[in-house]
């Protein structure tokens, strides 16, 4: 790829501190779509959990168990990141990045004003549009903001840093709008304000356009008829596989939502392996196939990460609504409020880490470091949990002062492993493979989240401090290896810090 297909803004002397101009316009639309994400993510669990029979506000929920609500959250979540899959593939073959990120934030709107109607069939229709849409946006956002740089502007890792900080200003306001307005007028109005939100980013992203100059406008490998027709067959055959599932186990077991999670829970853990073996295939130079050996590496340490960091969801939301003494001189905070404590520390601390490694520069600690550190951090995050699950377990509240320390100590772990992965991926990828490497990294949070979700139905009745353990401990391995692959996986980089 050549150094003027990263030309994204058309006027260098504009700076959005100091980087490209176009920046501005990605950063203001992912933080609208971001706030419409985390807004409805912070109220899932609480929703799938709460009473059939609970009076308004904020009304009755779906009365599931914590374990089949974690396991539901899980696949969920899965789905919102295995989806940038296909997405990545139509950016990359078909329509190219821009216009997937519109159409992508379109069909995310859509969902949440489904779930905005108090009926439980359009609530599960929402969650599937949210899944369809994030799946074009997702990756396709991140595929322009790699392109606004050339391979070697060294500004690339800030500026990703400074995207990220957009990402959680938005998942910030979100749960604390959300929040009050399921407290004080109902589940579905914090739904709608979810999708209010993403309008909003489509309006900025439309009026914006012109400063991406013509980045991400073209697809990078445009299809071929045969692509098209093989890529056709794929879709139809794979439906009418989970279709014949799903029938099959709705008459012989009954369907519920246990069945439905456990069949995209295998489907989730095939696909990299799947795409990991037609990607080795694919013709690339030896450099190239070097690099996606390395990626791999830092994909299975990603799943880790992500299935335990998102349980801030699922697992950390229902132990603060039930064992977190919330009252703050008299006020109750609401539970979703909870879910801002890590966004506003991302924040904080983003710049701190984006003047660090701009400071450092090729002093800066390597990539596969920084994923072993980042692992050490996100198992700590759930050790020191044992205490207030002890209580818990006992029938005691906690402080509260509990959760803020778990999310400052996974907040400094997210800023070592996800802007930094976001920019290696983007400098990984084969070429023609950008949007599709991007999806593959997404989907390294579809894989733990589905295997975490999983892993807390089977410990539905387990204590606190089992669940914390297990958790902890798994990750705090994962780092062990992770530092003993350091330099093997810096060779297979070739040159990339």
């Amino acid at each position: 790829m050549t150094a003027d297909a990263f030309a994204g803004t058309p006027d260098s002397a504009k700076t959005f501190f100091g980087q490209p101009r176009g920046l501005a316009t990605l950063f203001m639309t992912e933080m609208w779509e971001r706030f419409s994400f985390y807004g409805m993510r912070a109220l899932l669990v609480l929703y799938l959990t709460a009473p059939q029979t609970q009076g308004y506000p904020p009304g009755p929920g779906l009365g599931f168990s914590d374990g089949d609500a974690a396991a539901i959250y899980g696949s969920y979540n899965a789905l919102v990141y295995v989806l940038p899959l296909a997405g990545g593939w139509l950016a990359d073959k078909i329509w190219g990045a821009r216009r997937s990120v519109l159409a992508g934030g379109i069909i995310i709107a859509a969902g949440h004003f489904s779930m905005a109607l108090p009926a439980e069939t359009m609530f599960w229709l929402g969650l599937l549009l949210i899944a369809g849409g994030t799946g074009l946006l997702k990756p396709n956002i991140s595929a322009i903001v790699g392109h606004l740089y050339t391979p070697d502007d060294t500004r690339r890792d800030a500026g990703f840093s400074i995207f990220y900080m957009g990402i959680n200003l938005g998942a910030f306001l979100a749960p604390l709008v959300t929040g009050y307005l399921q407290i004080n007028y109902g589940w579905h109005w914090g739904f709608a304000a979810a999708g209010i939100g993403m309008c909003l980013g489509l309006v900025q992203y439309v009026l914006g356009r012109k400063n991406l100059g013509d980045a991400g406008m073209k697809p990078s490998a445009k299809a071929t008829p045969a692509e098209l027709r093989k890529a056709g067959r794929i879709a139809l055959i794979s439906t009418a596989v989970v279709a014949a599932v799903a029938v099959v186990d709705a008459v012989l077991f009954g369907w519920d939502a246990a069945d439905v999670t456990t069949m995209l829970t295998v489907i989730i853990l095939v696909l990299p392996v799947i795409y990991f073996v037609r990607l080795m295939r694919a013709p690339m130079t030896p450099v190239e196939r070097s690099r996606v050996k390395a990626f791999a590496a830092l994909f299975l340490a990603a799943v880790v990460f992500w299935g335990i960091y998102d349980q801030a969801g699922s697992t950390l939301s229902v132990f603060t609504q039930q064992w977190i003494d919330r009252d703050v001189f008299g006020f109750e905070v609401p539970t979703a409020w909870f879910q801002s404590i890590n966004p506003i520390f991302i924040i904080m601390f983003a710049p701190v880490f984006a003047w660090i490694w701009m400071k450092l520069a090729n002093r800066a600690p390597s990539l596969p470091l920084k994923f072993a550190i980042a692992m050490v951090g996100i198992g700590l995050s759930f050790l020191i949990m044992l205490p207030p699950a002890a209580a818990a377990d006992n029938g005691q509240q906690s402080s509260a002062l509990w959760i803020v320390t778990v999310y400052l100590i996974q907040t400094w772990a997210e800023l070592l492993l996800s802007p930094t992965g976001l920019s290696a991926t983007t400098e990984l990828a084969p070429a023609g493979y950008g949007s599709q490497m991007l999806a593959l990294w997404f989907l390294a949070v579809a894989v733990g989240d589905s295997i975490a979700g999983q892993v807390l139905r089977a410990l539905d009745d387990a204590a606190y401090t089992t669940i914390f353990a297990v958790f902890g401990i798994a990750a705090v391995l994962v780092s062990l290896v992770m530092f003993a692959l350091i330099r093997p996986i810096r060779r297979l980089m070739s040159g990339i810090h």
